[in-house]
């Protein structure tokens, strides 16, 4: 209610804009994202929207197209960590032993990493100094999902150990159902109802991880596809000489898209936290009798 709904509100906008770009950039994009043109750093026009950049690419169909990007490594990160931690975690937890330990030191060592670094460290290793699209898209991907499946196997292993002691899952052990039933009927189905809120706010780290790549040099080549940090890192000399639309809009680009997911995120937290929803239908009650007693 109040403020919480505007967040709400704004953060759904700010998504829906995100991925409606995304979605439609084929069509909305004046120009493709590696075109160039002979204008250089060229003024905002009514040719190029919001001008061009030092190395003639337009700077609408490079943000436009970036957010593309974005979404790209957003699901197949996202994904691939998902996937492989709440698998991880749901052997993890149920089968506990040796195989627990193992899990939870490596998973503790690489949380302990910072996660750009992590990222770097990953992206230099499957790129090798290169990147066209799609090979860029999968490394920054595949370098996102490393820093995210602990986070998923964390929470997916103290779910399964919660439940693991829950009378229904005796029940079926007591039946006789196998493990992988158990683990795949009772279990996942209840051990996961937390990963919407975990996705929303990783889909936000996602983007800040993907532009630090970019911005540092680790990401996607210009030649092959737009992306909101490398366009934003080369934007940086052009600051200094008064050019101020090569960097303004990728990096708005960037904040709203990230203010969005968050919002969003927090907002469906606040959504699937019982006092909150309790508070309000107090709040409910308290104006109905308040109702009554003017009618009274």
């Amino acid at each position: 209610m109040g403020l919480q709904r505007g967040m709400l509100v704004t953060g759904i906008v700010l998504t829906l804009i995100f991925l409606l770009t995304a979605a439609l950039a084929p069509l909305i994009a004046p120009f493709g994202p590696t075109q160039r043109f002979d204008e250089t750093q060229a003024a905002p026009s009514s040719v190029h929207l919001w001008g061009t950049t030092a190395g003639g690419y337009d700077v609408l169909s490079r943000t436009i197209w970036g957010a593309q990007t974005a979404v790209f490594v957003i699901v197949i990160a996202v994904a691939l960590s998902i996937f492989i931690g709440v698998i991880l975690g749901l052997l993890s937890g149920y089968l506990g032993g040796w195989l627990d330990r193992i899990l939870v030191v490596v998973a503790d060592a690489i949380y302990a990493f910072p996660t750009l670094l992590l990222a770097m460290v990953m992206s230099i290793a499957l790129t090798q100094g290169s990147s066209d699209m799609w090979a860029g898209i999968f490394a920054a991907a595949i370098s996102i999902t490393v820093v995210f499946i602990p986070q998923y196997f964390r929470v997916i292993r103290a779910e399964t150990i919660r439940l693991k002691a829950e009378p229904f899952v005796e029940s079926a052990i007591v039946v006789g159902a196998s493990t992988v039933r158990i683990m795949a009927r009772h279990i996942f189905k209840n051990a996961t109802r937390t990963l919407p809120l975990i996705f929303t706010l990783n889909a936000s780290e996602a983007i800040l991880t993907l532009a630090g790549l970019g911005f540092l040099g680790f990401g996607i080549e210009p030649s092959s596809a737009a992306e909101w940090g490398y366009d934003l890192n080369h934007a940086q000399s052009d600051a200094t000489a008064g050019i101020w639309w090569t960097g303004v809009f990728p990096g708005a680009a960037i904040v709203m898209t990230v203010l969005g997911l968050t919002l969003l995120g927090e907002s469906m937290n606040d959504l699937n936290d019982p006092r909150l929803r309790g508070r309000k239908k107090t709040k409910k009650n308290a104006a109905k009798k308040q109702e009554e007693l003017v009618e009274a």
